[in-house]
């Protein structure tokens, strides 16, 4: 059963769905999926990934895979990133911009094959981002929409590789940041492994069909039990991404939101033509009037979306996408957009928190140093 078809609108289960409900985990309905959103505590899970080891179910991600002559020529079409740097084995971060100065979402291009490529989206925007693509396929790309058929494992910390070592013969220890291999892994045969995550904390993703999901976690938690790895929800990956300053789709970007003033001038390369390249292009030359910030909170509290942010006066300057408390440095942390004139490091602004207004202060991404 395809996405579209999900006429019911039951939120889908994750094949894994069964082993997240025995470890009695907290289970919420997000992008249309069930998914597991803590297991004990998120800040304990937080600081499992940030000091030994911890595993997402993140299978809810969607996956597409291009094929044919013309597939670079879609994927340059439709993406910001420059998508003819990638080597067979690599990876790129990147976006989809839309045709008004938005993103209609963030994503990442693998490149397979000289004629392949495989985009990973996020699970919210897996039908419009088909749709999205599909409309610009003048090039008689094959498109495979594979995101039900796939299970997808993010192994995050430290001790990935210790753990993952034992799993497969592939030299994990070697492989660079934002590359892949295919290869055996816990006994299965083409699986791919790739050094990528979302948490900063260093680590591998594992994209296996869904029928060996089950078998592959059995066995990265045996695999991890000496470094008491621990299972991670969406909870403590939220508060693991804000601490990097890594944007949430729906929050930090939209479709309102241009890549330039979101921070991603470094995944939008005007090297090539690509969906509205020439607007961005022109915002690029003239400049833009507001900016994603991360900032740190002086007072106690927590800033959460939509909250104002004001100037030192107290003069309305923006307003918070994302916030939370940071596990690891103990105080409330966030990313908003400013008038760029406030978006320099140190700067002091304020967040409105219902009646009180908070001290906080602008702070050069990532917030949490190691």
């Amino acid at each position: 059963m395809s996405h579209n078809q999900n006429t019911t609108n039951k939120p889908q289960k994750v094949a894994l769905h069964h082993i997240h409900q025995k470890l009695n985990a907290k289970i919420i309905e997000f992008a249309g999926f069930l998914m597991p959103v803590r297991y004990s505590s998120d800040i304990e899970e937080h600081k499992a990934v940030r000091e030994s080891v911890g595993v997402f179910d993140v299978s809810h991600m969607g996956e597409f895979l291009l094929k044919g002559k013309q597939a670079l020529d879609l994927v340059q079409k439709v993406t910001s990133n420059d998508a003819s740097k990638l080597k067979i084995g690599g990876v790129q971060y990147s976006c989809l911009p839309n045709e008004t100065g938005g993103i209609v979402d963030d994503l990442l291009v693998y490149k397979l094959a000289e004629e392949e490529y495989l985009l990973v989206v996020n699970a919210s925007n897996i039908e419009k981002d088909r749709n999205h693509i599909l409309k610009y396929n003048d090039f008689g790309v094959e498109f495979k929409d594979i995101s039900d058929a796939m299970s997808l494992l993010a192994i995050q910390g430290q001790n990935a590789i210790p753990t993952l070592q034992k799993l497969t013969d592939i030299n994990l220890a070697e492989m660079k940041y934002y590359t892949f291999q295919k290869g055996t892994f816990a006994g299965i045969e083409n699986v791919l492994i790739s050094a990528t995550g979302y948490t900063g904390a260093g680590g591998f993703e594992v994209y296996v069909p869904n029928e060996f999901a089950e078998k592959i976690w059995g066995a990265i938690f045996e695999a991890g039990e000496e470094f008491n790895i621990k299972p991670i929800g969406l909870g403590a990956r939220d508060t693991l991404r804000l601490e990097m300053g890594y944007c949430l789709y729906g929050n930090d970007i939209d479709d309102t939101t241009s890549p330039l003033e979101a921070g991603l001038g470094w995944i939008t390369k005007f090297t090539k033509n690509f969906v509205n390249s020439e607007n961005l292009q022109k915002q690029k030359i003239e400049g833009f009037t507001r900016r994603l910030i991360g900032f740190e909170l002086e007072d106690r509290g927590i800033a959460r979306k939509d909250y104002e942010i004001q100037n030192a006066e107290g003069e309305k300057i923006g307003i918070v996408t994302s916030g939370s408390l940071s596990p690891m440095l103990n105080k409330g942390i966030g990313l908003g957009y400013v008038q760029k004139e406030f978006a320099k490091a140190t700067t002091p602004i304020q967040i409105r928190v219902r009646n009180r207004v908070l001290k906080a202060k602008v702070v050069k991404l990532p917030i949490y140093k190691k």
